[in-house]
């Protein structure tokens, strides 16, 4: 990887501000392109605000001033992106929008250079399979905002080469991200299919008069968010049941089943599926473990804890 070689951004929104931020931050050359000029002249201000909030908030290890100056806002699309290592398309969540422009940087961009779309749900397929360049297409889904989110879902097309998706994990941890491969072509990705589980779940307690909007909130900032934002569902469930993943499956495994059919969802949890993840919780955790695993837990627990009161929050 050469930092020298630019990374551009396609799209002067929240998004690609944001992209731009992170890989500033991290030492590259950023080109910016907007195809409106109300957003291109509206992105280096923006640019600039975020930077001072990272500063204010002792997140930044230079100036303000330093970072910016490795961003360039450019009025051409194939002038941002001549001599790009990498283009992150942040355009709308539209096909034909999508298809277009990446169509343009097939053309425009260096035969080495990675096409990333931050799309949200839509796969890398519905949009790049005529493309000669197709093998260097792929889908880079940040949590949002990128800089502070830092958690990158990697979606590959069924033609993406191993190459290219080595090299945009590579460039993605260079840029300090937190990149996961999605194996398989879904809508939603990782990402969104987790939040929209929850969502779906806490628009149906609100239409069935189960709770009010204030207190769903308050459960998961209080509780779920609060402890996920330390370790995810797979590892609450392995340190909430002494025995682990296997024991809490045997014990919960028939409610969540029982809850799932109100929704009329009629997954299960097969113990050869019970296995695969307990033996991916057993090479990170053997048993013996545990105990110490959970006071890290609640340590962690406590460390926020103090951080809300300290500040006042919640």
């Amino acid at each position: 990887m050469n930092n020298n070689r630019p990374v551009a951004i396609i799209g002067a929104g929240s998004i690609g501000i944001a992209f731009a931020l992170v890989f500033a931050r991290a030492g590259f050359t950023v080109h910016i392109y907007d195809p409106d000029e109300i957003m291109r002249n509206k992105a280096l201000p923006s640019l600039l605000a975020r930077l001072g909030d990272l500063e204010t908030f002792s997140l930044l290890d230079e100036k303000v001033e330093s970072v910016a100056a490795r961003v360039a806002v450019f009025e051409d699309q194939s002038l941002a992106v001549a001599s790009s290592q990498l283009v992150m398309e942040c355009a709308p969540e539209k096909v034909e929008v999508k298809r277009h422009i990446f169509s343009q940087l097939d053309l425009q961009t260096p035969a080495d250079c990675i096409l990333a779309s931050a799309s949200s749900a839509i796969p890398a397929s519905h949009f790049t399979a005529s493309l000669p360049g197709r093998e260097r297409c792929l889908i880079a889904h940040p949590g949002n905002p990128p800089y502070l989110i830092p958690v990158i879902e990697i979606v590959p097309a069924p033609w993406t080469s191993v190459q290219t998706i080595r090299e945009a994990i590579a460039r993605f941890k260079t840029a300090l991200m937190h990149p996961v491969l999605v194996q398989k072509e879904v809508e939603g990705f990782i990402f969104n299919r987790l939040q929209g589980a929850v969502l779906r779940e806490a628009y149906s307690l609100i239409r069935d008069g189960v709770a009010s909007v204030e207190d769903i909130d308050t459960v998961m900032t209080n509780g779920l968010g609060l402890r996920w934002s330390v370790i995810g569902p797979f590892e609450t469930a392995d340190l909430n049941t002494r025995g682990g993943i296997v024991s809490h499956a045997e014990k919960m495994g028939p409610a969540y089943m029982r809850i799932g059919a109100e929704r009329g969802d009629r997954s299960t949890w097969p113990p050869e599926l019970v296995a695969t993840v307990n033996s991916a919780r057993r090479r990170v955790l053997p048993l013996e473990n545990w105990e110490s695993r959970v006071a890290w837990r609640d340590r962690q627990l406590m460390a926020l804890l103090q951080f809300r009161k300290n500040n006042k929050t919640r």
